[in-house]
């Protein structure tokens, strides 16, 4: 009885989990990225992320993808969740746009996900999971209202192409988180995520390759950050997803995104003086009711039909 009330108090605690360390990854970018360009800097985060995979997957003597198809499959799961999402976000961190803004704008994602996974998936929403999704979105535009900037930029700092890029990086998690449910259910964990990353690392190479200049500082607060973003981020928040997207439907899973924009705006306040007026506050208190809404009700959903 014991280990079973453990057992079930663990995988309570994975969404909060991940939320707490999914956040960071934002807070991340902002320190590192002032000491390299955004596609060098992933293309060595996945480097290192893949000299710590590898030898862990052989020694835990996981299972690897079967068939070229699998291959295939995961490689383009990687090339959204990691490749489109964390190059995006970078670049629209780099040029200029803040991070916990950064957060709020792919913090769209389980609306776009559950509009998506009907069609592509076969799941379907209730009115009160709409409901719960529709107060998410309606309380990011409150927070996003509350950095509107009437200029040229749009934003304050940046102009359209940070917003472009987080937006690839919006519909990169999106579609992946999607795609990976779908095609990749087969997909082992350690093997799975070694596949995603080394698509994801080739392609942060060309982009490093093709578009900068490749130069690194490496001070200690980009060993330190690079360090964090490999260990937590990289390996530990991203088997963590693969779990949660594993053990649940995808909009589900999307509605965790919900509470990382507050999470990562609260850090970056802390951090770096990132303010929020009362009207994002607000607009955060109504995103986190909405995934409150949404997870609740599904989850209650899944223990009727389980009677």
């Amino acid at each position: 009885m014991t280990s079973e009330r453990h057992r079930q108090a663990a995988l309570a605690a994975m969404p909060i989990l991940f939320v707490a360390l999914w956040s960071t990854g934002f807070i991340g970018a902002k320190f590192g990225l002032p000491h390299a360009e955004p596609f060098t800097f992933l293309f060595v985060r996945c480097v290192l992320t893949l000299t710590l995979l590898v030898p862990l997957t052989l020694l835990m003597r996981a299972d690897w993808p079967r068939g070229a198809g699998l291959w295939g499959h995961i490689a383009v799961s990687g090339l959204l969740v990691h490749g489109a999402y964390l190059g995006g976000v970078f670049y629209g961190i780099y040029q200029g746009m803040p991070a916990g803004l950064a957060a709020l704008l792919v913090g769209l994602q389980p609306l776009l996900t559950a509009a998506l996974a009907g069609p592509l998936l076969g799941e379907r929403l209730g009115a009160v999971q709409w409901l719960g999704l529709v107060m998410g979105l309606a309380g990011i535009a409150l927070v996003l209202g509350g950095k509107l900037d009437p200029g040229e930029t749009l934003f304050q700092g940046f102009g359209i192409g940070a917003l472009v890029s987080v937006m690839v990086a919006l519909a990169g998690i999106s579609l992946g988180t999607l795609y990976q449910k779908r095609y990749c259910t087969g997909m082992p964990l350690l093997g799975g995520t070694v596949v995603q990353y080394l698509a994801t690392g080739t392609l942060m190479g060309l982009g490093a390759l093709l578009f900068e200049t490749r130069e690194i500082e490496w001070t200690t607060t980009f060993v330190l950050t690079l360090g964090w973003l490999v260990l937590v981020l990289s390996i530990s928040a991203i088997l963590l997803l693969m779990a949660l997207i594993r053990r649940g439907e995808a909009s589900r899973v999307a509605s965790l995104f919900y509470l990382v924009p507050p999470v990562t705006a609260l850090e970056a306040w802390w951090l770096f003086d990132e303010r929020l007026p009362p009207l994002s506050l607000a607009g955060m208190a109504i995103a986190i009711a909405g995934v409150v809404l949404v997870v609740k009700s599904r989850s209650g959903g899944a223990q009727s039909r389980s009677r």
